[in-house]
């Protein structure tokens, strides 16, 4: 089932979190060349990024699981609670094998390390937007 947006334009729309500007503005120009996707906000901390997602419903929620005031698993926990439809996509320079089970048992519905983002974050969102993966199920390896 494909993934629904909530706009008419069927772009999709990401909500960037992460307490770094760096990595926040190298996230928007890897999702810049997509014209498809929206960069529609983004968060610098895990409180905010609970509040954003609920007033914006973003259709994918990047996240940062180093997170100040509330932790990235706390807010994927939240998201998925109280914005099903929305699909967290964790970021992590932890590796995957250490962190990845407890994303998503969290609720998040992907994993991608930081220092893989740049070969990894497109397809791991195509997968979420193409395959509407249900929570707790692995992203297809490409």
């Amino acid at each position: 089932m494909p993934l629904m947006t909530t706009d008419a334009s069927n772009h999709v729309r990401i909500l960037i979190a992460d307490d770094h500007e760096l990595m926040r503005r190298g996230l928007r120009s890897i999702l810049a060349t997509r014209p498809d996707w929206e960069v529609c906000g983004e968060a610098v901390d895990g409180r905010e990024a609970i509040e954003k997602t609920q007033l914006l419903k973003p259709d994918i929620l990047l996240l940062d699981i180093s997170m100040p005031r509330i932790g990235g698993l706390g807010v994927a926990r939240a998201v998925s609670r109280d914005v099903p439809n929305t699909r967290v996509l964790i970021l992590s320079h932890y590796e995957e094998s250490e962190m990845r089970p407890q994303a998503l048992e969290a609720g998040a519905r992907g994993y991608v390390s930081k220092s893989e983002a740049s070969q990894q974050l497109l397809t791991a969102i195509e997968s979420l937007t193409a395959h509407g993966k249900p929570p707790n199920q692995p992203l297809p390896r490409g």
